[in-house]
């Protein structure tokens, strides 16, 4: 899914064998009551002994993990925790919504399902372990957790929010000892054991695009020989949905107006912009990841989403791409105002079809590619 991605220069780093870091962790333990490495006290306490690569390793893990054995009731001090001094930034932004994200659940899995299903024929092993990048509210790790009985999940988000959700999710479920869930920063986060698969459903569009690639290498080089990067993306940036959320945002005198005057809207060399940047082609995907791997499949999905109104694409968006739009404006009728534009601009460009009912009911489909990657490693 999604998360906040803090906004940082990224650095592409080598992946250090983690073994002499547990081994640090170990000697810990022998003189404390902590919990496995797991621990996010464990992490952090480790932390301060270790020193230069080995330093910079565990820092990408992530520091903060939660269990299926948490109680719900977690504070939100402890639940924003950091995984580095820079991750402490994002306390700042707004966090996300898993109310707002599951409105539209079933449409935002379904492109789970799609990817799981060319990715189970490539995992050979009954007790795969299993990365859930962006795991949002944990719908994709249920997914994933049914279609894996045997497998060893662990969840990856940075929001709070959605981390409890996916957490609660999982505490009535049979498989919840097979689950956890970690909060961390995608740009730097590494896994803290080489997986058999790395599963991403929506949150790589986050980041911007010279970063894009760099990360996802730097995953893939994570992985077991013959591990799995597999990951979708929403390939929208000139579907009437996102142009119309720019185009609104550099609307001149209305009472959002301020909140844009410096933000740089569309301007592809910006980074602290609020719109998105586009994603690579098929192609490039493929030039970058084929030196590292066995094989990478790509394909292009366009879904058409019934909704019953211009309103209910604003509410889809609401959950996502509109959000950091919203997080500039100030004031509640700045923000109503925002949304009643962008609702008008996107009955412009949306048609609404018959349903062919008595009543003369109508509904909008919600055009919305999504570019799928299988990658497997060398």
């Amino acid at each position: 899914m999604l998360g906040r991605i803090v906004r940082q220069r990224h650095t592409t780093s080598q992946v250090y064998n983690p073994r002499p870091i547990q081994q640090h962790i170990q000697r810990i333990q022998k003189f404390s009551s902590l919990s496995p490495l797991s621990s996010s006290t464990v992490a952090l306490t480790s932390n301060s002994l270790l020193q230069g690569k080995e330093k910079k390793y565990i820092q990408g893990i992530g520091a903060v993990k939660y269990s299926s054995k948490m109680a719900t009731s977690i504070s939100n001090s402890q639940a924003q925790l950091s995984t580095s001094a820079s991750h402490s930034s994002e306390s700042k932004t707004p966090d996300w919504s898993a109310t707002q994200y599951l409105k539209f659940g079933n449409e935002r899995t379904r492109p789970v399902h799609d990817l799981v299903a060319q990715v189970l024929p490539l995992i050979s092993t009954p007790t795969p372990r299993i990365y859930d990048l962006g795991c949002g509210p944990g719908n994709s790790t249920v997914v994933l957790a049914d279609a894996f009985p045997g497998a060893r999940i662990t969840g990856m988000d940075s929001s709070p929010d959605m981390l409890r959700k996916a957490t609660s999710t999982f505490q009535s479920r049979s498989n919840a000892e097979a689950v956890d869930f970690q909060e961390g920063n995608l740009e730097t986060y590494l896994p803290g054991e080489r997986a058999d698969l790395l599963f991403s459903n929506a949150v790589f569009h986050w980041l911007r695009s010279p970063t894009r690639i760099p990360v996802l290498i730097q995953l893939l080089e994570t992985l077991k020989p013959g591990g799995v990067l597999a990951f979708q993306v929403p390939d929208n940036y000139t579907e009437p949905s996102h142009a119309a959320m720019r185009d609104v945002a550099v609307q001149s005198n209305k009472s959002w107006s301020a909140a844009f005057a410096d933000a740089k809207v569309g301007d592809l060399k910006e980074t602290d912009r609020p719109d998105l940047d586009p994603i690579e082609s098929p192609a490039t995907f493929y030039k970058e990841l084929i030196p590292h791997c066995e094989s990478v499949g790509l394909w292009r999905t366009q879904y058409q989403h019934v909704l019953k109104d211009h309103g209910a694409i604003v509410e889809w968006v609401k959950g996502t791409g509109l959000q950091p739009y919203l997080n500039r404006i100030e004031g509640t009728d700045a923000k109503g105002a925002f949304l009643e534009e962008y609702e008008r601009v996107l009955g412009e460009r949306y048609e609404s079809v018959e349903t062919g009912s008595a009543d003369g009911k109508r509904v909008v489909l919600l055009q919305y590619p999504r570019l799928f990657v299988v990658a497997v490693k060398k």
